[in-house]
């Protein structure tokens, strides 16, 4: 046999009983911090796995079929996964619950095929993002004289993560109008059209919205809404004082009135005591 027909038989071989898969791109995954995931792996089918080895940069776990009612034999040899993985039949796909920031990364799950005797290989990018809070709103404006009052609103999102993008939302003419970016700039005169304006903000994983932001009040009343704030905090506060004052007045005329009942059975007590004393120390008129 020459060289090439048995290098071309070698190579048969080599695919026959090789990997297969190699070549696919990963399978992009989007997981929510502290919630659950699930890798799907998909089973040839009419083939009987002979074992699935999972892994995330080292071994993760090792699957065998159970055979003729027998259990499955599941070993997770990673600690950083116990308690929080499982595995969904029939395909045994990986379910990790309480993902955490660590999860994140390439995964792959090799199926070893006892009836062609080939093993196939599935390959994942799993990324992790949290579910954004509702955006906070920064105004900063200016007024010059006669002229616009200029303003800049900044959005931002605590604990945003990657991959967050904003957007500010405006309604003008009966239709909305988006302008992309965490700072928006504009301007406004007194006359103008009261405009509001409400920031989107949104990762792979979520979407949420601010309030609703007018225009008009920040530039007319320069006040608003931290003037509005305090005085609805004062006015708290005052009430609250008002009734901590009147609560400790009750108390203590409460207390007053406690401590006079008890004086006065103990004064009328004392007073007929000294009434019989003094009777008997009077001298009777008939030793005279």
């Amino acid at each position: 046999m020459g060289a090439l027909p048995w290098l071309l038989f070698l190579l048969l071989i080599q695919e026959d009983k090789g990997y297969s898969g190699d070549d696919v791109d990963p399978e992009e995954v989007l997981a929510v911090l502290q919630e659950s995931i699930t890798l799907p792996l998909e089973i040839p089918s009419g083939e009987e796995v002979e074992d699935i080895i999972w892994s995330s940069r080292i071994r993760l776990a090792t699957v065998v079929p159970g055979k003729e009612g027998h259990p499955d034999t599941i070993t997770v040899t990673n600690s950083r996964y116990q308690g929080r993985v499982s595995f969904l039949g029939p395909s045994y796909s990986l379910h990790i619950s309480n993902v955490t920031w660590e999860d994140s990364g390439s995964y792959e799950a090799q199926v070893n095929l006892r009836t062609s005797q080939i093993s196939t290989t599935q390959r994942y990018n799993l990324r992790v993002y949290r579910r954004l809070s509702e955006p906070q709103i920064t105004v900063n404006f200016e007024i010059s004289g006669e002229g616009p009052c200029n303003m800049s609103l900044t959005c931002s999102v605590e604990k945003a993560g990657l991959d967050v993008t904003y957007s500010w939302i405006s309604r003008e003419d009966g239709a909305d109008t988006a302008r992309e970016g965490s700072v928006f700039s504009t301007s406004w005169r007194p006359g103008d059209n009261a405009l509001s304006y409400t920031c989107r903000a949104g990762n792979p994983v979520s979407n949420v919205s601010s309030r609703l932001i007018p225009a008009g009040p920040f530039c007319a009343d320069p006040g608003y809404p931290l003037e509005k704030t305090s005085t609805s905090f004062c006015l708290l506060a005052k009430g609250l004082l008002l009734l901590l004052l009147l609560v400790i007045l009750a108390v203590g005329l409460w207390y007053i009135r406690v401590q006079t009942r008890c004086k006065t059975p103990r004064m009328k007590t004392l007073r007929r005591n000294r009434m019989k004393l003094r009777k008997k120390g009077k001298p009777d008129p008939s030793w005279a």
